[in-house]
């Protein structure tokens, strides 16, 4: 049985989460939904929970955030110090959207806001082959983001790509490190609250195609079984 530690570093606005719950609601959702078996603890940052020891942890789960990685709040650097306790000690981590581009930064790598602009909406990312994680050619997930790992660590490898995001996955040489820019948590209700939330901050055409986009399927369960086989340590199962 699972015991995922997820880390909230950013909050639901208030009018959705009683419709959708929080961030750790539906990353919860995403992992039972592979394992029911499982249990998730959650530590708010937002609600000023201390951060645990990382070697007292089964799996982390970091979750996205409104925030930047590079804005110098005061809970960045002490989150960047765990995830590289964490990692030196090869707990298992997944970093989602923030949290992917946390880990990235912490552990040596370069986010900055893309010249591309706002990513919102199902894109489709290229799977690298024999990747040991993530299963097929490709997977369609629902993003929401500006900033992207543009430069990775040096001991990660691209494992999703797409021409919008060409380091939409990493999987770090320890072996028990995995981050994703894309939202597996996010049902399509809530993918289209993210449409809505960047109307009038991104340009029409891009809010309209990623509403559109939302109606053709997506590959949720895939990586999120995915993840929570990597937090387990479970391998792929065969086919």
């Amino acid at each position: 049985m699972a015991r995922i530690t997820i880390i909230e570093t950013g909050q639901v606005p208030q009018k959705y989460r009683e419709q959708h719950g929080s961030f750790p609601d539906m990353f919860e959702r995403m992992v039972r939904t592979e394992d029911p078996t499982a249990t998730v603890d959650v530590v708010s940052i937002p609600n000023g929970d201390a951060l645990p020891d990382p070697s007292k942890l089964e799996a982390v789960l970091i979750t996205g955030a409104a925030a930047g990685v590079y804005d110098g709040l005061d809970w960045i650097a002490p989150l960047e110090d765990f995830v590289r306790t964490a990692y030196a000690n090869k707990t298992p981590m997944v970093g989602v959207c923030f949290g992917h581009q946390l880990i990235a930064q912490a552990l040596g790598g370069t986010v900055r806001k893309s010249e591309k602009g706002w990513g919102i909406g199902r894109h489709v990312y290229q799977v690298l082959p024999e990747n040991g994680v993530v299963e097929g050619a490709a997977v369609a997930i629902a993003c929401s983001h500006q900033d992207q790992v543009v430069e990775p660590p040096d001991d990660a490898l691209t494992i999703l790509s797409s021409e919008f995001t060409p380091h939409a996955g990493l999987l770090y040489a320890n072996g028990a490190t995995l981050t994703v820019q894309p939202h597996p948590e996010f049902d399509v209700k809530f993918a289209e609250v993210c449409c809505d939330l960047r109307d009038g901050k991104a340009p029409g055409d891009v809010v309209a195609t990623a509403r559109e986009s939302l109606a053709q399927p997506m590959d949720n369960t895939k990586l999120g079984g995915a993840i929570t086989r990597f937090l387990a340590r479970k391998s792929i199962p065969s086919s």
